[in-house]
C-alpha cells in the first residue's frame, strides 16, 4: 500500500456552528429563544442564549492561519476558512486533505448538551437540541450522504426524553451520541447511579455509539497561572484516563457485552500502562472492594468496549498489539489548532507505514465503519475515497490551502519575550467574557 491508497474517515472534527443553525428547523418562541448569533460592536462574534454569552471561536478554529498566530483569536466569523462553518466549503478541505468521511462535534454551542441543560426554560431547550440534532443529521450530513457520521446530543437532566430522544435520532439514521464523560459536573448523578439505567438500555436497543470527547468533563489541570501553556496542552489528551478508569468500572459494560464507547480526542500512547495498571490495581484489590471484575480483568473488557481515536501518535502506533489493532481509528481534529490540515495524509503515512496493509485499513476507515456503523461504500466506490482520488478532485477545483493571516490580539504583548502562560490565555478569555457582559441586552 501507498500513501494514496489509504481510505481516511476521521472520527472526531468540529463546526463552527454557522449563524443560521436553528432557521430551518424552529420556529415562533421556540426559534425566538434559541441561541442567537451575535456581534460586539468591535466586529467580533459571539453566542447568546436564555441570558448566557459565549465567545464564538478561538483556538477551537485555527485552521490555516499562521502557527506564530494561534491564540484565543480568531473571534469573528470573517477570520475562519469557510470549511469551519460551510457544509461545502468542508467538503473541499476534506478533499484536499485526503478525509473520505467525518464525524463532528459542535464548538461554541454544542460539544456537548451542557449549554442546553444550564438554560432556565427546559421546554425550550429541548426543542433546541432536538432542532440541533435535525441540523446534524438533515442538514450537515445529508448534504453529502456517505461523507458524514451525524453524531448528536442527549438532554441527560431528562432520562425519558433523553430516552425518546435516542429512539427518535435512530430513525433518522444517526448512530453515534456525544455526552458528558462526567456528568456530575452538571449537577447530575453519577455514571454509577441508578439514574442511567434507562440510558444504558435504550443505548443498547438503538444499537447507539456513546462518544466521550476530552475537556467535556474533566479538563487537563494545570499546575499554576505561571505554567506555561505548552505544558497545559501537552497534558490535554490524557485528561481522558480519569474518565476512561470511571466508565471501565460501570456496571453497564457487564450487562451490555455490545456497548461502544469511543473516547474521542483521547490518542494511543498512555493506553497500554493503564491497561497494565487496572489489571495490577484489580489483582492486589479486589478481594476487599468487591469489584465488578471478579474473573474477567479489566483490560480484557476495556478492549471489548472502547475505541481509542488519535491525530498523531507514533508511540500507540508502535505498540498496537498492546492496544488492540480492532480498537483504534484516526481523527484529524478540523479546524482546532492540532489538526495536521492539510498535510494529514503525509503525517500519518510516517507512523502507519509500517503496519501491515490489514493493520492500515482497519485504523484508517474499517474500524471506524463497524464502530460507527457507517458504510460510506453503499454510497462511493472503494477506488472514489482514497487520498489519492479526494486529492485529485480538490486540485481539479483549485482549491486554496495557503495560509491566511487575521490578526488579532496575541496572549502576550508583541516583543515580550517570554512563553505564553496558562494565565495568559485565562486572562485574554475573561477579558472577552468581562466585554461580553457589558453589552446591552437585544
Amino acid at each position: 500500500m501507498e500513501m494514496n491508497d489509504m481510505i481516511l474517515i476521521s472520527v472526531d472534527d468540529h463546526i463552527c456552528e454557522p449563524p443560521d443553525l436553528f432557521k430551518n428547523h424552529l420556529s415562533g418562541e421556540a426559534l425566538a429563544t434559541a441561541p442567537k448569533f451575535c456581534t460586539r460592536p468591535d466586529g467580533n462574534n459571539y453566542w447568546e442564549y436564555m441570558g448566557m454569552r459565549k465567545p464564538s471561536v478561538g483556538l477551537n478554529a485555527v485552521v490555516g492561519r499562521p502557527m506564530d498566530e494561534y491564540g484565543m483569536e480568531p473571534t469573528a466569523i470573517e477570520q475562519l476558512r469557510a470549511g469551519c462553518y460551510d457544509v461545502h466549503a468542508r467538503i473541499d478541505d476534506m478533499d484536499v486533505n485526503g478525509i473520505a468521511a467525518s464525524l463532528n462535534f459542535g464548538n461554541a454551542i454544542c460539544m456537548d448538551s451542557r449549554n442546553f441543560a444550564n438554560a432556565p426554560d427546559r421546554v425550550n431547550s429541548l426543542k433546541h437540541l432536538q432542532a440541533y440534532n435535525d441540523w446534524q443529521i438533515d442538514e450537515w450530513s445529508a448534504a453529502y450522504p456517505g461523507r458524514f457520521i451525524p453524531c448528536s446530543l442527549l438532554p441527560t437532566w431528562d432520562i425519558p426524553a433523553t430516552v425518546a430522544e435516542l429512539h427518535r435520532i435512530a430513525k433518522k439514521g444517526c448512530t453515534a451520541v456525544s455526552i458528558n464523560e462526567n456528568p456530575s459536573i452538571q449537577g447530575l448523578p453519577s455514571i454509577h447511579n441508578d439514574y442511567w439505567n434507562p440510558f444504558w438500555k435504550a443505548i443498547s436497543d438503538t444499537d447507539m455509539t456513546i462518544c466521550l470527547h476530552i475537556g467535556s468533563g474533566n479538563p487537563a489541570p494545570h499546575a499554576s497561572m505561571e505554567t506555561p501553556i505548552e505544558a497545559w496542552i501537552s497534558t490535554m489528551p490524557l485528561s481522558i484516563v480519569q474518565g476512561a478508569a470511571d466508565w471501565l468500572q460501570l456496571k453497564a459494560l457487564h450487562d451490555y457485552p455490545e456497548m461502544r464507547i469511543a473516547l474521542s480526542e483521547g490518542s494511543l500512547g498512555w493506553v497500554p500502562y493503564f491497561l497494565e495498571r487496572a489489571d495490577f490495581s484489580n489483582w492486589r484489590h479486589k478481594a476487599w472492594t468487591n469489584s465488578l471484575y471478579q474473573d474477567l480483568k479489566p483490560s480484557e473488557v476495556y478492549k471489548r468496549h472502547f475505541l481509542n481515536c488519535f491525530i498523531d501518535d507514533a508511540f500507540g502506533l508502535k505498540n498496537l498489539e498492546d492496544i488492540g489493532e480492532d480498537m483504534v481509528a484516526y481523527e484529524s481534529d478540523y479546524p482546532h489548532s492540532d489538526t495536521l490540515w492539510p498535510e494529514a495524509p503525509e503525517q500519518l503515512w510516517k507512523s502507519a507505514s509500517k503496519l501491515t496493509d490489514a493493520q492500515i485499513d482497519k485504523i484508517t476507515h474499517l474500524n471506524a465503519i463497524r464502530f460507527f456503523r457507517f458504510d460510506p461504500f453503499a454510497y462511493f466506490k472503494r477506488e472514489e475515497l482514497t487520498v489519492g482520488a479526494l486529492r485529485a478532485k480538490a486540485r481539479a477545483k483549485g482549491v486554496d490551502v495557503s495560509t491566511r493571516s487575521s490578526g488579532g490580539e496575541r496572549p502576550v504583548a508583541e516583543g515580550e519575550q517570554r512563553p505564553v502562560t496558562s494565565g495568559d490565555v485565562m486572562a485574554m478569555f475573561k477579558k472577552q467574557q468581562d466585554m461580553l457582559a457589558q453589552i446591552e441586552p437585544a
